[in-house]
């Protein structure tokens, strides 16, 4: 999240942006299409599968997953939302 924070501030994130690496734990930026594109989200993988990956994404609401794409910023339905 390069350029969010003030001059100098480093982002809080360690992201894993290699799909093919992807495993349970990494913490991933993701995308949501419909209203929200264009907006980084972070969240972490909770199941990784070949086609797709399961994202904790609302620390809140830890039991809430998203299905996302898997490439290096997977891609959320907004209707997940």
């Amino acid at each position: 999240m390069q350029g969010m924070g003030e001059e100098g501030e480093a982002c809080p994130f360690e992201f894993n942006f290699d799909e093919k690496t992807f495993k349970v734990g990494d913490t991933v930026s993701f995308r949501v299409n419909g209203s929200l594109e264009g907006f980084p989200f972070v969240g972490t993988l909770v199941e990784v599968h070949q086609d797709y990956v399961m994202i904790a994404g609302d620390p809140q609401e830890p039991e809430k997953l998203y299905r996302g794409t898997r490439e290096s910023r997977p891609m959320v339905d907004y209707a997940e939302i």
